[in-house]
C-alpha cells in the first residue's frame, strides 16, 4: 500500500494526537518506525484510545492549544519535522452551535497558526490538513461530492472546515508552492472505529447504551452518511504524505477519502447491525426534541484518490462494524489494547492482498448485510 522504508526515522509532527483519529495514526506511524511528535490538548474523554493504547510512552508528547502560535512555533523549531499531519480541531457539529467562536478559533485560526509555524520551519516537506466531508455546500444530492464542488456549510462546524480549506489553498499558493513544499487537504467520510468515546457520536452512543442497558435516542434515523473505518482515511493520509514529499506540485490540493456508494447508509441500519453483531438488543427511539439542523444525505466521490493515489477502501461497512464490535468486546474483556489495535492494522493491510482477513486475528462475529 505504501512504502514502509519511507517512514523509517522520518520526523513527523501531528496535531491532535490525543484524539480518536490521531491516536490510531500515532500507533500506525510508530509501527512504521517514524519519529513522531504529537501536539494536542489532554484527551477529551476518559477512557481514551491514547491512554488505553499506551501511546504517551512511545512518542514525544507535547500538550498545547492549537490557538497558541508561540508554542506551536517553538515545538516545530525544536523538532524540525519533515511531514505534518494537522488533525487538531473542534470536531463535532452540535457543540459548534453551542460554542461557535471556539469552533472558528480552533478550526480556522488553528489552521492559520499551524501553517504560519510550518512556513518558518525549513525542514518541512509536506503538510496534510485534515478537514471534513461536511466542508461542502450540502444540497442533499444523491451523488457524491467531488473536490471541485462548492464549499460551504450550514452550521459553524461545517463552515469552519470550509474556511480551513480556503486557508490551506491560499497558503499553498502564496507561500509553500514557491518553496517546493507540498500541501494537501483531506476530506474523510463519517469515520468510525474502536476506541472512540466521544460524546454525541453514533457509535460511541451505541456502546454506552449497550454497557448501561439503556435505550438510545436517534436524532435523524433516516439520515445517510458515508461510513468508513478509521483505518481507511488514515491509509490515504499516509499515501498522500508520501506523494506530496516526492512531487509537491503534482499532488498538492484537495482529496476525498470515502467509502463505496453501497456503504453509504442510514443511521438506523447502522444501529440495527451493531445490535445484531453484539447479540444484544438495543432499543432505538426517535429523539423528538428540537435539534439543530444537520444534513440528511451526504456522499463523497473518491475517484481522485483512487486515480492519483491508487487508494481505495478495503473493508465494507458490515466488515467495519464487525471490527468495531470485536474491538469493544476485547476492551471490555480486559485484553491488551495496544496489541489488539496493531493486529487490526495488520488485518486491514492483509485484507486486499490475500483476499481474506488474516486468520490469526479473525473474530467470531458474523457479518450481516447492511
Amino acid at each position: 500500500m505504501f512504502d514502509e522504508k519511507f517512514w523509517q526515522d522520518r520526523r513527523v509532527l501531528m496535531t491532535g494526537h490525543t484524539g480518536f483519529k490521531g491516536a490510531w495514526l500515532s500507533l500506525w506511524l510508530k509501527e512504521l518506525k517514524a519519529n513522531v511528535t504529537g501536539y494536542a490538548l489532554d484527551p477529551a474523554t476518559s477512557p481514551s484510545l491514547f491512554e488505553v493504547a499506551e501511546l504517551q510512552s512511545s512518542m514525544r508528547d507535547v500538550r498545547g492549544d492549537i490557538r497558541d502560535i508561540q508554542l506551536l512555533r517553538k515545538t516545530l523549531q525544536e523538532t524540525q519535522p519533515e511531514i505534518i499531519f494537522h488533525l487538531a480541531a473542534q470536531s463535532l457539529v452540535r457543540p459548534s452551535y453551542e460554542n461557535p467562536v471556539e469552533t472558528y478559533e480552533s478550526n480556522v485560526m488553528g489552521t492559520v497558526n499551524l501553517l504560519e509555524a510550518a512556513r518558518d520551519t525549513p525542514s518541512v516537506k509536506a503538510i496534510v490538513v485534515i478537514t471534513s466531508d461536511k466542508c461542502y455546500e450540502n444540497r442533499e444530492w444523491i451523488y457524491g461530492y467531488r473536490e471541485t464542488e462548492a464549499l460551504g456549510g450550514h452550521d459553524p462546524y461545517s463552515s469552519s472546515k470550509a474556511c480551513a480549506e480556503i486557508v490551506s489553498s491560499a497558503y499553498y499558493r502564496s507561500f509553500f508552492a514557491s518553496k517546493d513544499v507540498g500541501l494537501a487537504t483531506a476530506r474523510a467520510g463519517n469515520v468510525i472505529g474502536g476506541g472512540d468515546w466521544a460524546a454525541d457520536r453514533l457509535v460511541p452512543d451505541f456502546f454506552r447504551a449497550r454497557a448501561e442497558n439503556k435505550t438510545i435516542k436517534l436524532r435523524n434515523p433516516n439520515a445517510k452518511r458515508p461510513w468508513q473505518h478509521v483505518l481507511e482515511p488514515l491509509s490515504g493520509y499516509l499515501l498522500l504524505a508520501e506523494k506530496l514529499t516526492a512531487s509537491p506540485a503534482s499532488y498538492s490540493g484537495a482529496y476525498n477519502f470515502g467509502p463505496h456508494d453501497e456503504d453509504c447508509c442510514d443511521v438506523l441500519s447502522v444501529m440495527q447491525n451493531l445490535s445484531e453483531l453484539s447479540s444484544q438488543k438495543i432499543i432505538c427511539e426517535y429523539d423528538q426534541a428540537i435539534n439543530p439542523h444537520e444534513a440528511t444525505l451526504l456522499k463523497l466521490d473518491a475517484s481522485k484518490a483512487r486515480q492519483q493515489l491508487h487508494w481505495q477502501p478495503r473493508w465494507t461497512l458490515p466488515q467495519t462494524l464487525n471490527q468495531i464490535v470485536a474491538w469493544h468486546d476485547a476492551f471490555e474483556s480486559g485484553q491488551e489494547m495496544k496489541t489488539f489495535c496493531l493486529n487490526q492494522i495488520k488485518n486491514y493491510l492483509n485484507f486486499n492482498t490475500t483476499g481474506v482477513e488474516n486468520e490469526s486475528i479473525q473474530t467470531d462475529h458474523a457479518v450481516s448485510n447492511v
